[in-house]
């Protein structure tokens, strides 16, 4: 059972990227999704996330309106698309289904001109 992260990358302010969450040993569908961020010097955080009917989407004030979570079914990922990025976005972002993987190695996203 494990996640792994993908699609972070180095971009400047006001880009985007779509991070991916590639899952294997269960079914993201059946389960609650996360995803997280932790900067440096910084506890990690929510940032978003995935009710297992797919219909309840939450997010961090911080990112409300410029990210968006979304689950592949058929691909059993789940990505987190990111516009309008800013540099305090800078940090790892990780992707969890609580209670049953363990955090991942995470993706780093660095926001810079």
């Amino acid at each position: 059972v494990q996640v792994v992260e993908s699609g972070g990358g180095l971009v400047q302010p006001g880009g985007s990227l779509r991070l991916s969450c590639s899952a294997s040993g269960f079914t993201v569908s059946n389960y609650y999704m996360t995803w997280h961020r932790q900067a440096p010097g910084k506890e990690r955080e929510l940032v978003a996330d995935i009710s297992r009917a797919g219909v309840s989407l939450n997010y961090a004030d911080s990112v409300r309106g410029r990210f968006t979570i979304s689950r592949d079914n058929a691909k059993n990922t789940v990505y987190l698309q990111m516009n309008s990025l800013k540099p305090e976005d800078t940090a790892v972002y990780y992707c969890n289904a609580p209670g049953v993987t363990p955090w991942g190695q995470g993706t780093q996203v660095t926001v810079s001109s």
